[in-house]
């Protein structure tokens, strides 16, 4: 089902022009490391320009927690977690989840705030979790760094661990869209229409949730 559960995000005023004028070959090879650059240098900017603890996700995880009725001892795993700062707000909220992150970054996993279990790992191969352990597994904005083939074996991978799924991906609707959002990106190696998504999702007969990053 398409919907929007990102809605009380925060807003960010991103600058595509200067992100465009800024990127380069290089740039986009150092952020596809993911590593120190990608998330906390500050100049030249790559990505996050310093990635901080802000509690920027607990109106998002109060929105998953009513949404899927999520209650003690629920299993959540985030597939791209970055820091875990989404995981941490979820024990924010309610400190009797379960909580798991895979991330292919091990200098983020590594940044990660205490007492919260990641594991360096890929979207495409959830291979150490068994089939629907999960009463929630979230995406956002991960799988689309991935080139299409692994995309879709993320996308198997996600529901096969999951009773439910969020996913978000970079998307655009027409071609003012598509011109910002190849401007924004610095990581996504399947780029892909809101038409496209659909019917990658639908091949991959995915029957969990989803919406869309447009910048």
């Amino acid at each position: 089902m398409e919907i929007d559960l990102l809605v009380d995000y925060p807003k960010i005023n991103r600058d595509i022009a200067v992100r465009f004028q800024e990127k380069t070959n290089s740039s986009v090879l150092l952020a596809k490391q993911f590593g120190w650059e990608y998330f906390d240098m500050k100049s030249p900017r790559i990505c996050y320009g310093g990635y901080v603890y802000d509690g920027r996700w607990k109106p998002i995880v109060k929105k998953f927690i009513d949404y899927y009725n999520l209650k003690d001892n629920s299993n959540i795993l985030d597939v791209g977690c970055a820091k875990c700062y989404m995981l941490y707000d979820f024990l924010q909220i309610n400190p009797k989840l379960n909580v798991v992150g895979v991330d292919i970054s091990k200098y983020a996993i590594n940044s990660r705030p205490p007492n919260i279990h990641a594991i360096v790992g890929n979207a495409n191969d959830l291979s150490m979790f068994p089939d629907k352990i999960f009463d929630l597994v979230t995406s956002i904005n991960v799988i689309h760094n991935l080139y299409e083939y692994d995309c879709r074996k993320a996308v198997r991978e996600i529901q096969r661990v999951g009773k439910n799924a969020y996913i978000v991906v970079d998307a655009y609707s027409n071609d003012e869209e598509k011109a910002r959002l190849l401007g924004w990106n610095v990581t996504a190696n399947t780029i892909l229409s809101v038409d496209e998504w659909r019917t990658l999702f639908k091949e991959e007969n995915y029957a969990g949730d989803y919406y869309w990053f447009i910048p």
